[in-house]
């Protein structure tokens, strides 16, 4: 038997088609040329030319490696292809000087994902849902939506206060966290994203578009209590209608919450919620 990992390239792509994934109408087909190009790339493991496996990492604020994408052939499961590979995939974007971090998000319901991650030393993180609604008009109470914030300065403060000095993760994208940094939330990201804060100054909120296949209005709240903040709803809402007027794609709101933020939800609330995720890290070491 002969074993070789390398990576992918645009001549794989029959290969890849040939697996036996179990995953149908599998995203990663229509975009396989974009994963193989920077800021992307896919590592595949071969048995004796067979492509028996594949993954890849994501660079994120050149400083970050989001592992992902894993896939294996049902027909070559249980033989250890899956560690091995993405430990190779790990190694290689620890070699890249800039990669401070390596992680991977998987859902609680994912255990075999686990183990492999578990199994490479990640640590993992407290879980988020991913909780997507398509309509919060009955979140609403009719108060005063919350005041823009346009000031840079003021956006740094926020997000130093709650989440770079606590050492919190960081909703950075729909599906993405990272440990939050100066170098993940840079000037030129802020001044593209809008800040809300409330009037007595004691909580923000912030929005951004995302697009994953569906158009998602990000919503990053980083506090539990998200029936106790008259005018949250209103903020929210205002600028997922903005944003549903502006594309005739299927349009989501996307909040990542803790377990204790979904307890404090209304009965009959609007948002679905998976199975959680996970995110599970490692920093390079010294």
């Amino acid at each position: 038997m002969t074993k070789i990992i390398r990576t992918l390239n645009v001549n794989d792509y029959h290969q890849v088609l040939s697996m036996e994934t179990g995953i149908e109408d599998d995203y990663i087909l229509p975009i396989f040329n974009r994963l193989i190009v920077y800021p992307n790339v896919l590592y595949g493991l071969f048995v004796d030319h067979q492509l028996v496996s594949f993954a890849g990492y994501t660079i994120y604020a050149k400083s970050y490696a989001m592992l992902g994408r894993l896939r294996s052939d049902l027909r070559y499961r249980g033989k250890g292809f899956a560690t091995e590979l993405m430990s190779y995939v790990m190694k290689e974007a620890f070699q890249r000087n800039q990669i401070k971090w390596v992680g991977a998000n998987t859902q609680e319901n994912n255990i075999s994902a686990q183990r492999v991650l578990e199994k490479l030393g990640l640590k993992s993180y407290p879980k988020l849902y991913g909780a997507t609604a398509k309509d919060i008009s009955s979140l609403e109470t009719g108060a005063k939506s919350w005041t823009p914030i346009h000031d840079l300065q003021r956006k740094q403060e926020w997000l130093h206060k709650v989440y770079i000095e606590k050492s919190n993760i960081f909703p950075y994208e729909c599906y993405y966290l990272f440990p939050a940094s100066k170098e993940l939330l840079q000037d030129e990201i802020l001044e593209q994203w809008s800040f809300y804060e409330n009037d007595s100054k004691t909580r923000f909120v912030i929005t951004k578009k995302n697009e994953m296949g569906d158009l998602f209005l990000h919503t990053i709240y980083p506090w539990d209590d998200l029936s106790a903040q008259e005018g949250l709803w209103e903020t929210i809402s205002k600028d997922f209608q903005k944003l549903k007027r502006q594309s005739n794609a299927n349009t989501y709101i996307w909040m990542d919450l803790s377990p204790d933020a979904v307890q404090s939800l209304p009965a009959g609330h609007p948002f679905d919620l998976p199975s959680p995720w996970i995110l599970y890290g490692k920093e390079r070491s010294s």
